[in-house]
């Protein structure tokens, strides 16, 4: 069987760390907007709004440095769960249980500026975008 969800969407509230109270295991809960692939004549680009669940160390990664708005990419497995609400209707959850979380845009800017170094570097290009290597007969190999 296979159940795996790769997900690149824009989040929708801060995370907040919560942890678990027998077990005091970190855990974090929040949504991120995903835009739907197809346009409805005359209408904007809508967007679903994705349920995400991390865990530990990736619950601790996502709310030390992620915030409202940023894109974010996850991979994770779909997973279900059944509850009941406070007015005693059962219900369903559909949720992403997150593996692996990434940046998927540059970082923010800190007091308006970028530092050169944390960039992220283009990757590719024309071959004369590259600097030329002197020769040197000293190589070890």
């Amino acid at each position: 069987m296979l159940n795996v969800a790769v997900l690149m969407g824009r989040l929708v509230d801060d995370p907040e760390l919560k942890h678990t109270r027998d077990n005091n295991i970190p855990v974090t809960s929040f949504s991120i907007a995903v835009d739907k692939s197809y346009q409805k004549a005359g209408k904007g680009r809508e967007a679903d709004f994705i349920q995400i669940v991390a865990w530990r160390n990736t619950a601790e990664f996502v709310c030390k440095y992620f915030r409202k708005g940023q894109l974010i990419a996850v991979q994770g497995s779909i997973q279900t769960r059944s509850y009941t609400d406070k007015d005693g209707i059962k219900r369903k959850a559909f949720e992403i249980v997150a593996d692996n979380v990434d940046f998927a845009s540059s970082k923010p800017a800190v007091n308006g500026a970028n530092h050169p170094a944390e960039q992220p570097q283009e990757v590719g290009g024309d071959v004369n975008d590259f600097p030329e290597i002197p020769a040197d007969d000293d190589l070890p190999f």
